[in-house]
């Protein structure tokens, strides 16, 4: 199949679900009430709680839940085929992941902004809040601690982002400040901003940075550090000051690249250049895991991701303005990142082939494919599959006329900018975290927002530079975050099955078997982790490994205790 007829059919299947299935979960399953009060209104603080437009809202929630996820997962995934990796974009995207995000959305919406893990312990038991807790905690420790080393090694790698990205913050500050003090038009100020914007992008051309090695820190510690300072700043800024302007306008900046990629992808097709060299199938890479079930764990933004019920329910509904906005913002994000995903796979699996440098010579086709991923080791590594994806994307840019160098710096300054909305929503929404476990520890002063976030940085960063001053100490417990977080997934959608079995007739069918299979296949491959973490003598995986397993066994037989139990009332009601 052309990547072009791939595009444009998966394009108009995600649109079809998003207005059919979305909109039937939302009356049938949901059953949004748009007069229903909302956090933002009934406990508006004018600092986390702020109503919002679904617009500005779509774009904070996008960026938030997208980070590196669809850029690098798919990255990887495409070296089992991209037939394979397609399927699970689209399929996960529309049953699983969507549904995921809308549920843990309005949920927390309900809930006065809670976290999925709190309110799980109102609907199962304390004991289910207690191992969430702990499991969300864990996750969002790794997430700040490995995310600021991301942004670190791309502006290591792309010093022509640095710039750019650091000029975004006070350009975001402005807008945020014109939008509420001028009448001029919205999609006026919208488009002026995003100019401004890639005009930042071109001075970043101008005045690449490269930090030095200092006080035997080098670059990357020095950058580590540097962003972990400015996610305790952002995180306790008012949301409307940074948060929602950044996020809004770097989603601004997604769809302009994205327009200018999929422009590149229409010509090259045009031109017939672009076709896909990847395979369409290959269930044996050399040195790779098993396709089953490593997959789903390896493609998880883009399909489905525990991550995003933490930004659901930490700080996307403690700012949308009515529950007729949770469909757009919490459905369709997710198919927008399912978009993003699948162009990903077209850029890595077709574009590439474009033109690969491997050193030595200038390779096309199959060979270049086979350069970057002829096995699983040649593929490691961060900066290797960010490369795969900056180069790819370049190529059909230049069909465009775009030279290679501007493509290169616009991909990576929209890798790195969204990486960077994600390190600031984390951040938040563990301090939100940490707060809430300070209320049952009955800690006052944990519950206090500085106290917190300094709990949240100060941990991350010495996760972080655990095993050295270059800040890469995260890297240790990383092999755990792919499992760890679809295990969060399927978690959360359980507790979406529990509170929507009581309201809804079809929510055992709906959210009940998505969580099944992603329950089921999430224990596979931490079993078969444990496995690996056994035979490679890696003690703390195995250890931190089996607490999780424990945790999440412990919440799911309370989960199908609380489900029996509900279906046995419902079963008496009927026969009475």
């Amino acid at each position: 199949m052309s990547p072009f007829i791939l595009l444009i059919v998966s394009a108009s299947f995600l649109w079809i679900m998003y207005h059919v299935y979305g909109t039937f979960i939302a009356k049938k399953i949901v059953k949004i009430d748009p007069q229903a009060p909302v956090p933002a209104h009934a406990q508006y603080d004018g600092k986390d709680y702020v109503p919002s437009s679904k617009q500005v809202m779509f774009g904070h929630h996008f960026t938030s839940i997208a980070g590196t996820g669809p850029i690098v997962g798919p990255a990887i995934g495409i070296i089992w085929g991209w037939i394979p990796a397609c399927l699970w974009v689209l399929c996960g995207s529309v049953f699983m992941g969507a549904v995921h995000d809308f549920g843990a959305l309005i949920i927390s919406m309900r809930h006065q902004g809670r976290s999925l893990s709190d309110i799980a312990g109102d609907y199962m038991s304390p004991r289910v809040r207690f191992c969430f807790f702990i499991i969300v905690l864990l996750a969002l420790w790794i997430v700040i601690a490995i995310f600021g080393l991301i942004i670190a090694l791309i502006f290591a790698k792309f010093p022509s982002s640095v710039l750019a990205v650091w000029l975004e913050i006070p350009l975001a500050i402005a807008f945020g400040f014109w939008i509420k003090r001028s009448n001029l038009p919205f999609w006026l100020k919208t488009l002026v901003s995003t100019i401004l914007l890639y005009t930042c992008v071109y001075i970043g051309i101008l005045v690449p940075i490269e930090l030095p090695s200092l006080f035997g820190l080098p670059a990357t510690g020095l950058w580590t550090l540097i962003l972990l300072a400015y996610a305790f700043i952002a995180s306790i800024l008012p949301v409307s000051l940074l948060l929602q302007p950044r996020d809004y306008l770097n989603a601004w900046q997604l769809y302009v690249a994205l327009a200018l990629i999929v422009g590149g992808i229409i010509v090259c097709s045009i031109l017939g250049e672009l076709n896909f060299v990847a395979p369409a199938i290959n269930t044996n890479p050399t040195g790779a895991p098993s396709m089953w079930p490593f997959l789903f764990i390896t493609i998880a933004c883009g399909a489905l991701s525990g991550f995003h019920c933490l930004i659901c329910s930490g700080t996307s509904a403690k700012q949308i303005n009515s529950e007729a906005d949770a469909q757009y913002v919490g459905y369709g994000s997710m198919l927008m990142e399912a978009g993003l995903a699948l162009v990903v796979i077209i850029a890595v699996g077709a574009g590439l082939g474009l033109a690969y440098n491997s050193g030595s010579e200038t390779l096309f086709g199959t060979q270049a494919f086979q350069a970057h991923y002829g096995s699983w080791q040649a593929s490691a590594g961060l900066g290797s599959k960010l490369s795969a994806v900056v180069i790819g994307c370049s190529n059909m840019m230049a069909r465009l006329n775009i030279p290679i160098e501007f493509g290169i710096a616009i991909v990576g300054v929209f890798i790195a900018s969204f990486a960077g909305t994600t390190l600031d929503s984390a951040t938040r929404v563990q301090r939100y975290i940490v707060s809430e476990c300070g209320v049952y520890l009955k800690k006052s002063w944990i519950q206090h927002k500085y106290a917190a976030t300094a709990i949240s940085v100060i941990s991350a960063a010495l996760l972080a530079f655990s095993s050295g001053m270059n800040g890469k100490g995260a890297l240790e417990l990383w092999p755990l975050f792919g499992a760890v977080n679809q295990l969060l997934g399927g978690l959360a959608l359980l507790v979406i099955t529990v509170y929507l079995s009581k309201r809804a007739k079809y929510a055992i069918v709906v959210t009940g078997i998505p969580c099944l299979a992603v329950l089921a296949i999430t224990l596979w491959a931490t079993i078969i982790n444990q496995r690996q973490f056994w035979l490679n003598d890696q003690w703390l995986l195995l250890i931190v490994n089996s607490i999780i397993i424990l945790l999440a066994i412990t919440i799911c037989i309370e989960g199908i205790t609380v489900l029996t139990q509900l279906l046995v009332k419902k079963k008496q009601k009927v026969m009475a």
